[in-house]
């Protein structure tokens, strides 16, 4: 028996936040990239313990491991999406973001070391309007 995607706990996420101010952060191996003011939208996935992982990136004190671990201590949270499901479909919600209008890609690499999507992270000079 199939369960309902609101009790699933495994999909793909967005998390929205905001940068006040353009910062120069270090993102691991990866090296150090200027983060300019404004929005924006990572997209991961959790295909188990999604809401841990979701209260993990809530969360400023904690192991570095993802990308994104380096970029939210500066951040404000406004807003975490959930797409419940057992299929993994970050990818796919990633590329329809990137074709929202005023969407760029900062930092090459960042987010989709496992995939070949451009980055996982996108963002806009102004909060964008998506669903």
């Amino acid at each position: 028996m199939n369960k309902p995607a609101s009790d699933m706990n495994s999909g793909a996420y967005q998390i929205i936040f905001s940068l006040k101010s353009t910062k120069r952060i270090k993102i691991g191996r990866m090296g150090e990239f200027i983060f300019p003011k404004g929005f924006y939208i990572y997209t991961g996935s959790a295909m188990k313990n999604l809401r841990q992982r979701i209260e993990r990136h809530k969360r400023k004190s904690k192991n570095k491991h993802w990308h994104i671990d380096f970029l939210l201590p500066f951040s404000k949270i406004s807003e975490i999406k959930l797409f419940p499901s057992n299929k993994r479909e970050e990818c796919k919600i990633n590329s329809e973001t990137l074709k929202i209008n005023g969407a760029e890609i900062v930092v090459q690499g960042f987010g989709s070391s496992d995939c070949h999507c451009p980055a996982h992270l996108i963002y806009f000079n102004s909060l964008p309007y998506f669903r």
